[in-house]
């Protein structure tokens, strides 16, 4: 359907001509035509018409159908969830010695580590953010404040907002607001400290995130068309291989003999690789090209890889690649830490400072956000082994046993908060040679 028929509902009203009124206008189903204000049918199209080089609309349900799309868009989502978030403090003391610890006296600790609010664990809460900074660009939430053990204006929760309903605005004095346009109507202008706005790294405009399916679009729009092009290939049960000829001629009746016997074996697949019986002097001729030689596989590879560039996320890990696994799984989960999530980190761990701290808590420069990214390069138990023996020393360490242990979530033991002394032996240097 072309944009002036979505445009003006042409089409629309086939689909509830068969509706009746009283459920139409009073029940479940509206016919909405296309230039009703509330049609989900220009709603749909004024928000999803991204239209790609194939000439396929792109909308953010046919991007999720693609499975290359998904996967880098669930690991990523899901890593960035399942990771700790924990609210950190350096202290300096007299001495100018710096210490670092996690802030669990904080109100914000528990709200990053355990419960956002009343309906989001930590992981849903910040995998449905990453998401929607993956598909819109941008995602926002509510930062509601309150009394905590005496104290005002302490964050409480941070409830999502609704999708495509909060617009960042920048006055000409530089004085950040957002413009929240409610589920039930009516726009409210909440200020920047009332609002968590979690965005792609890149912008266009220094304030909203880019969308990821608008950058992707023609690779998602071309892998659909293929996508499309294989299953027509395969639709009919058996593909094309050749074609029957005959120096006679067969009259009509003969023609659509054949023509119905034909229909009846690709009714289901079952006949597919079997020989036929020609009569009236048939020959068979193989076609010389195949679905294969058409590269319908190889056009859909290669949209794969394309699409799988927009994400970032290595090949491998989208079940490309069978033999990068084994031996370099280590290096690649470091790959997809590094080049990645890395970014990601940075963004997420600025946001908060940025919407969550007060300006007293900025100045004083103590407070921090920290993801635990080592929960995901953990590697086997003989590397963790080997990492923390060497990090207790002897003579060069520079973890407690207590850190040790709580890596395995084991409890501290006496004497375990200090650093193993050095080794009381010492290797003896070889004595130089006497001079004769």
């Amino acid at each position: 359907m072309g944009f002036i028929d979505r445009l003006f509902g042409r089409g629309e009203r086939e689909v509830v001509a068969n509706v009746p009124k009283t459920i139409a206008r009073g029940g479940g189903v509206q016919a909405f035509t296309a230039m009703d204000i509330d049609s989900p049918v220009l709603a749909e199209f004024l928000r999803d018409g991204r239209v790609s080089a194939s000439g396929v609309s792109v909308s953010e349900t046919m991007a999720l159908r693609n499975s290359t799309f998904f996967r880098a868009a669930n690991l990523i989502a899901s890593s960035m969830g399942m990771l700790p978030t924990h609210l950190m403090r350096r202290t300096t003391a007299a001495d100018g010695k710096e210490t670092i610890g996690k802030a669990k006296d904080h109100p914000l600790y528990r709200v990053l580590l355990k419960r956002p609010n009343a309906y989001q664990t930590a992981f849903e809460f910040k995998s449905y953010m990453q998401l929607l900074a993956l598909l819109d660009g941008n995602a926002y939430a509510l930062i509601v404040r309150g009394i905590v053990r005496g104290k005002a204006n302490q964050i409480l929760h941070i409830v999502p907002l609704k999708r495509h309903a909060v617009t960042p605005k920048l006055s000409d004095d530089w004085q950040l607001t957002f413009e929240y346009r409610r589920p039930g109507g009516g726009t409210v202008t909440l200020p920047a400290s009332d609002v968590f706005h979690f965005r792609h790294p890149i912008t266009k405009d220094g304030l909203k995130g880019v969308d990821l399916i608008d950058m992707a679009v023609n690779a998602i729009g071309i892998a659909a068309q293929a996508e499309k092009a294989a299953g027509k290939v395969l639709k009919g049960g058996v593909m094309a291989g050749g074609a029957l000829e005959t120096e006679k001629e067969l009259g009509d009746e003969a023609i659509e003999n054949l023509r119905e016997s034909m229909r009846e074996r690709q009714i289901d697949g079952e006949a597919a690789g079997e020989w036929l019986i020609l009569e009236e002097g048939l020959k068979a001729k193989p076609f010389v090209t195949s679905a294969k030689d058409a590269q319908f596989d190889e056009m859909r590879k290669r949209q794969a890889e394309e699409v799988s560039r927009f994400t970032g996320v290595p090949r491998p890990l989208l079940m490309f690649d069978e033999t990068s696994w084994g031996s370099g799984i280590e290096q690649l989960g470091l790959y997809f830490v590094t080049y990645c999530l890395m970014p990601w980190f940075v963004a997420w761990e600025q946001a908060i400072e940025r919407s969550c701290f007060s300006a007293a808590e900025q100045d004083a420069d103590e407070l921090y956000v920290k993801f635990n990214e080592g929960a995901l390069l953990r590697g086997s138990l003989k590397d963790q082994a080997d990492f923390f023996a060497k990090a207790l020393g002897p003579n060069s360490a520079y973890r407690t046993p207590d850190e040790v242990r709580g890596a395995f979530d084991l409890n501290p033991i006496e004497g375990g908060d200090t650093l193993p002394k050095p080794s009381a032996t010492t290797a003896k240097q070889p004595k130089e040679p006497a001079d004769d």
